[in-house]
């Protein structure tokens, strides 16, 4: 398995920055957050684009994914609509510019009837599907707020039947909705893209913790990964944008990788 880290454990550091840290702390990738907060979001220009991607290719770094923020399991009118498939759009091609092969979005359905959340999700993943396939990207629906578990992001990805469509399992929401890492793992399967790892206090206090210190099921998500031979991205989302007073993320970037090669040697001898 290979490892990386989300810049929304550094929010607002600068790309020059984000490059250093990854190589210095031995990440071979890296999730860049697509929030106007951040220097890397759908509305920088093309030259600004090729800056970010020669940086990160200089220093053999992957970009793994652009984050973005679309929810594709809401209700939207009909301008609605018409911005979320302009956003999705938005993305594909912020991730082909910058050479990442993912693009992370939300269900974001709320409180909807399930089956119409669940509709109106697959209806704009399939949509995106075919100019995502020209860009070479995937288009991942996170495991999240209305469809936390594997069995709830399968059943939106099951109807869409495309490869350039799968899955972004956050370890974190199945856990907290009760589902066990390999329910979610066989859920996900088909679909996986790559893997969100975190760690928390417990399901009440979910302020961000180094990798190990928590209760998050680490090892037995990274068992049902290994038994599948599974050989993706392992990728530390710490929320240190969520939770200001966190400690700082790059004092534990070693380390935390450390942790996951243990778990990871350990899962596969």
């Amino acid at each position: 398995m290979r490892y990386a880290f989300s810049t929304l454990g550094v929010p607002g550091m600068p790309v020059g920055e984000v490059v250093r840290l990854a190589a210095g702390a031995g990440f071979g990738g890296v999730e860049l957050r697509a929030h106007p907060e951040e220097q890397v979001h759908p509305r920088i220009g093309l030259r600004e684009r090729a800056t970010v991607r020669e940086q990160f290719a200089e220093a053999g770094v992957e970009i793994i994914a652009v984050s973005g923020y679309a929810r594709v399991a809401a209700a939207h009118d009909e301008r609605g609509e018409e911005e979320l498939a302009a956003e999705l759009t938005e993305l594909v091609v912020l991730a082909s510019d910058l050479g990442a092969q993912f693009v992370r979005v939300f269900p974001g359905g709320g409180d909807r009837p399930v089956g119409e959340a669940d509709a109106d999700a697959a209806r704009h993943l399939a949509a995106v599907a075919p100019f995502a396939a020209e860009r070479d990207v995937r288009v991942l629906l996170e495991t999240h707020d209305s469809h936390p578990r594997g069995a709830d992001a399968a059943r939106v990805l099951g109807p869409v039947g495309h490869r350039n469509i799968g899955a972004l399992w956050d370890v974190l929401h199945p856990w907290l909705a009760g589902e066990e890492p390999v329910d979610t793992y066989a859920g996900l399967a088909p679909y996986l893209g790559f893997v969100q790892v975190k760690d928390v206090a417990s399901t009440e206090d979910t302020t961000p913790l180094p990798l190990g210190a928590g209760t998050v099921p680490l090892a037995d998500c990274i068992g049902a990964l290994a038994r599948a031979q599974w050989d993706g991205w392992l990728c530390w989302e710490y929320e240190k944008r969520w939770y200001p007073r966190a400690a700082e993320l790059p004092g534990l970037l070693s380390s935390g990788r450390e942790y996951l090669e243990r778990l990871v040697a350990s899962a596969t001898s």
